[in-house]
């Protein structure tokens, strides 16, 4: 087995492979004066080594429409040469938002990306994915896939890092993994009321606060994108006079401007006097390279390549 390896950041998949004991790649890639992609193999990558093999792709998709022109024609250098299995790990999987379509004419790019996929990949190895209104990858990709879910390295890290925690949902949507998160940690958990009253006012309750005052609360959620319901959040809990937040996110995706939205040391708008940041701490999953990264998921990557590449039917 061997892993190549797409990603300027090519941490993750160094570690993965050091876990695994395999060999990690990675092609020469630059830009021709036209601006077409140019790629080129190292000389530790030849026909004989890697013919009837199994070989794994290494690339992060966030930010992926510069990176899916190389993805695809690594796929298709690889099947040339005859490789046995092409399975891709893309630790945040892109295009999976547009899930169906909300106005006249929008196109969903969740179906049509993931058939772009199933077409030059053997399987798929991802980490929570968005999944709103799909069930599962399945519905929309036509390859075997693995979803890691990353809750119980949350809980592990939170187990390890905080005392006395409670795990806040910042909405009804967010129950099934907030309660997931909380029974892994051993530890209470409470999912706020939302009430939206018009398009732009949003009211956010929070049941019995007083008896969590002495809770470190620790807010959970899948991507951390605007930073807007955290924010949000962490306002209606310093006015019920509740500790800061520590914010977990599994991706950090992070639009323009977030970082400076969770990072800032200024108190609360709703309280001036208020001595202390909206925010306790923010740390995220190592899913997209970012200084936030706290919680290591290489180990059950490792596993979950070990799981596909030796079980016939996933």
């Amino acid at each position: 087995m061997k892993i190549i390896c797409l990603d300027q950041d090519a941490r993750l998949a160094h570690v993965v492979a050091g876990l695994l004991g395999c060999e990690c790649f990675h092609p020469e890639q630059r830009y021709f004066p036209d601006g077409e992609h140019y790629l080129r193999f190292p000389d530790g990558v030849e026909n004989q080594q890697l013919e009837n093999e199994d070989v794994i792709i290494f690339a992060n998709l966030h930010q992926p429409d510069e990176k899916i022109l190389p993805l695809i024609f690594t796929a298709g250098y690889l099947r040339e040469i005859g490789v046995k299995r092409i399975v891709l790990i893309t630790p945040y999987l892109s295009y999976m938002r547009q899930d169906v379509q909300f106005h006249s004419g929008e196109c969903v790019t969740s179906r049509y990306f993931a058939k772009l996929l199933s077409n030059h990949f053997d399987g798929l190895i991802t980490i929570d994915p968005h999944l709103h209104r799909y069930h599962s990858l399945d519905e929309i990709y036509s390859i075997p896939s693995i979803v890691i879910h990353a809750p119980q390295a949350i809980a592990k890290w939170i187990k390890h890092t905080v005392d006395n925690p409670i795990i806040i949902g910042p909405d009804d949507e967010s129950r099934q993994w907030a309660e997931e998160v909380a029974k892994l940690a051993n530890c209470p958990v409470t999912v706020l009321q939302k009430t939206r009253l018009g398009d732009r006012d949003v009211r956010i309750q929070m049941e019995h606060n007083e008896k969590y005052s002495s809770y470190q609360p620790i807010l959970v959620d899948d991507i951390i994108s605007t930073g807007k319901t955290v924010i949000e959040t962490a306002r209606l809990m310093a006015a019920e006079g509740l500790k800061a937040p520590i914010v977990i996110g599994v991706h950090a995706v992070l639009a323009q401007g977030t970082e400076n939205k969770l990072d800032r040391d200024a108190a609360s708008e709703l309280d001036q006097a208020v001595e202390q940041s909206l925010l306790a701490r923010w740390v995220t999953c190592n899913t997209i390279p970012h200084l936030s990264n706290e919680i290591d998921l290489s180990s059950e990557i490792a596993t979950a390549i070990h799981q596909f590449l030796n079980k016939e039917d996933i």
